[in-house]
């Protein structure tokens, strides 16, 4: 159900401190804090002795005594302290997960140890560039499996019924052809569109006027991070291969699906944009009216799992499907080899 060898985020920087905070990615309790130096730790969520969830206790410099019985754990997993044993026993551990700070995000490895790289933590481009401009939102949570996700973000079509009044535009696209490439990361689905009206969502930020040629590009990396690249330039300028017009509008969007379990889902985002960098009423704009339009997603996307999850016929595949099915199946084929390996090692 889950790629385990893989980097997942597990919460906004800002959100954790020198508390204890609990969270759950891959259906596994894992409490995170800071060390007095700052350093993140995440740690398993249970004490070895009775399970209570270590997020119960209380930080200790930079350990977390447990509040049932005082045993004391370190950023390592290792058990420091248990209050009137002459020996720690070996067992007396809890499991550390590897975490890494980066784009504002805090990243953790579900996986074996020995195979996490953060060199393979998902690349935002533009990242610290002083001519792009960032917004970002807070966390959402879905009441869905975070396939239906990557589904929705792998197809541009939903844009034109679900999103009417923000991403989609006046002219309907459907009838326009989708281009599918896979690579070994993922799935990139796409389409260029020529002499459109501009959406309403871009439209004020635009630097030209008139109709306009536009990019949707949807890519989707194995297991389930995201980049969506809106691309606007003047009618007639635009086009694959073709060098960007000076006016190009062009944003970013940073998509971040955690595994809760099965049927939750974690969402954290963020976009860049090349214009405006400091501007902060933009990026106010930007983030509000995002917000708006993934509330549209959440709403649907809600519905979409409890109705295949509770189907009495067949659901139906549509030749717009290419670019979820191929992501599905490859993501499969890594977990069952992932799955393979394990059990050959034991």
């Amino acid at each position: 159900m889950f790629l385990k060898n893989a980097w997942y985020v597990a919460a906004w920087d800002h959100e954790i401190g020198r508390q204890l905070q609990p969270v759950k990615v891959l259906g596994e309790e894992i409490v995170l804090y800071r060390k007095t130096d700052g350093t993140p730790v995440a740690l398993e969520n249970a004490c070895p002795h009775r399970k209570l969830p270590l997020s119960m206790g209380r930080i200790k410099g930079d350990e977390v005594e447990c509040g049932y019985h005082g045993l004391t754990f370190d950023g390592t997993g290792t058990c420091t302290r248990v209050p009137g044993a002459e020996k720690i026993p070996h067992v007396a551990c809890v499991r550390a997960y590897p975490l890494v700070e980066r784009y504002g995000l805090l990243w953790i490895w579900m996986g074996d140890a020995d195979k996490a790289d953060p060199a393979e933590i998902f690349q935002v481009e533009h990242w610290g560039d002083p001519a792009w401009g960032v917004n970002r939102g807070e966390s959402m949570m879905l009441e869905c499996n975070y396939l239906y996700m990557t589904d929705n973000l792998l197809d541009p079509s939903h844009v034109s019924w679900v999103h009417q009044s923000s991403f989609g535009g006046v002219q309907a696209m459907e009838d326009l052809p989708l281009q599918t490439t896979v690579g070994e990361k993922g799935v990139t689905v796409w389409r260029w569109m020529h002499d459109v009206e501009p959406a309403p969502f871009y439209k004020p930020f635009l630097k030209f006027s008139g109709n306009c040629d536009r990019k949707q590009h949807y890519e989707v990396h194995y297991p389930s991070n995201a980049i969506i690249k809106a691309i606007f330039a003047p009618a007639n300028t635009g086009g694959e291969d073709k060098p960007l017009h000076e006016d190009v509008f062009l944003m970013d969007s940073y998509n971040f699906m955690t595994p809760v379990d099965e049927d939750h889902t974690r969402y954290y985002w963020f976009q860049m944009r090349n214009f405006a960098p400091n501007d902060e009423e933009v990026s106010h704009q930007f983030a509000t009216s995002v917000r708006g339009a993934f509330e549209e997603d959440r709403a649907v996307l809600n519905a979409v799992h409890k109705g295949m999850k509770n189907m009495r016929t067949p659901n139906l595949d549509l030749k717009i499907d290419v670019g979820p099915l191929r992501f599905r199946r490859n993501l499969g084929q890594l977990i069952a080899a992932e799955g393979a390996e394990k059990q050959a090692a034991e």
